[in-house]
């Protein structure tokens, strides 16, 4: 009957003597349920995107800006040194990182990411379900002469970069599984950016139209004025119709463009829609069935039917605002994930959530800092 006595002696230790218990360990942070990422001067914030709760503040020093990595968890921040890996759901930011010399940006499709470093011109690709398990090694390629390009990869294993140097940009390439050269265009003056649409058409922008590549062959769609450039545009897979920006004077400090472009890549026409409005590089977004979002500088979102180029309603979020002249300094960014619409408000230091099927603006959520660029877990 060693058991009772071994219990009594237990009690007598605890009694008389002194005890020293194990801290309870720190509850774990619950997962961010479809976080949100708002950079701001001197780190970024990581939200909840449904209740819009701060779940993190992660100090970051330097212009930082955020890109969903391409699978459910993971964001890629651009710092000054490359391409960081911040897990959102967790939330942590990671050691890993992609180096990359002046890194620029960043693109997802069909299962690929694809990351564009313009001080060097190499382009890295990489399965983003694989960021789970350490830096994923993926391929290297490296473009002719550094530029601010941007490439992306398609089904079929092709590979489309930019062509350009740090003086000039002119048009892109197209390369094969062995990334031997299949097609050129260098009818792009001032290549700039890409969308992709429905049917894996590729649409790149010029400083007079844009490049479309689709089903192997290229077709220039030019704009209807000498000087119309095209350089930030908005696809989806829903729709044939990718929605770019539109500026007409090449002499201006800071333009602030009224119209935005619609390019129909079946038909190859393109065509302008008023909107009554300024708005930046920051106010383009698609949503779910492919209508064209565009957040003005009048504080409202216009919704735009892309198949009858005419804005069908708006949406009032903000009051007015005005495009600051430095382009790395906050204004309102807009980010949609499904039916959820997501604006920021750097002036009052808030941010939105709207639905877009009612127009109504379901959260706010009010932040310490100006929110800068904001982006998100897309799935």
């Amino acid at each position: 009957m060693r058991f009772p006595t071994l219990i009594a002696a237990g009690l007598l230790l605890t009694a008389c003597g002194t005890t020293t218990r194990a801290a309870a360990p720190s509850p774990s942070p619950p997962p961010v349920a479809d976080p949100l990422v708002a950079t701001y001067a001197g780190g970024l914030y990581v939200l909840d995107g449904k209740t819009l709760r701060l779940a993190k503040d992660i100090p970051l020093a330097g212009y930082n800006r955020v890109n969903p990595a391409g699978d459910d968890r993971h964001m890629l921040v651009s710092t000054a040194t490359g391409f960081r890996v911040l897990d959102a759901v967790s939330p942590a930011l990671k050691n890993d990182e992609f180096k990359a010399t002046k890194p620029g940006h960043v693109v997802r499709h069909g299962g690929t990411t694809v990351l564009f470093a313009d001080g060097s011109g190499e382009v890295t690709l990489f399965d983003p379900a694989q960021l789970g398990n350490g830096l994923p090694k993926g391929e290297v390629y490296t473009a002719a002469a550094p530029h601010h390009g941007v490439a992306i990869k398609l089904g079929n294993g092709e590979l489309v970069v930019t062509l350009g140097t740090e003086e000039e940009r002119h048009g892109i390439v197209v390369l094969d599984k062995d990334r031997k050269e299949l097609a050129r265009s260098e009818q792009c003056p001032g290549v700039h950016g890409e969308a992709t649409a429905k049917d894996e058409a590729v649409v790149v922008g010029c400083e007079n139209g844009v490049l479309l590549y689709r089903n192997g062959k290229f077709t220039k769609i030019a704009s209807p004025d000498k000087y119309g450039r095209i350089g930030n545009q908005s696809g989806s897979d829903a729709s044939p119709i990718v929605l770019g920006d539109y500026k007409t004077d090449p002499d201006a400090e800071n333009e602030r463009p009224t119209r935005v472009s619609l390019i129909d890549t079946e038909t190859g026409k393109l065509r302008l829609v008023g909107l009554g409005a300024s708005y930046t590089f920051r106010s383009l977004a698609r949503g779910p069935q492919g209508e064209a979002l565009v957040l003005g500088t009048d504080g409202k979102i216009h919704v735009i039917d892309p198949v009858a180029a005419k804005v069908v309603r708006t949406i009032p979020v903000l009051g007015t605002w005005t495009e600051p002249l430095d382009w790395q300094q906050p204004r309102p960014n807009i980010f949609v994930r499904a039916q959820s619409v997501y604006v920021t408000d750097p002036a009052k230091k808030q941010l939105h959530a709207i639905d877009l099927a009612s127009g109504k603006i379901l959260k706010t959520a009010s932040l310490p800092n100006s929110p800068n660029e904001l982006s998100g877990i897309t799935h």
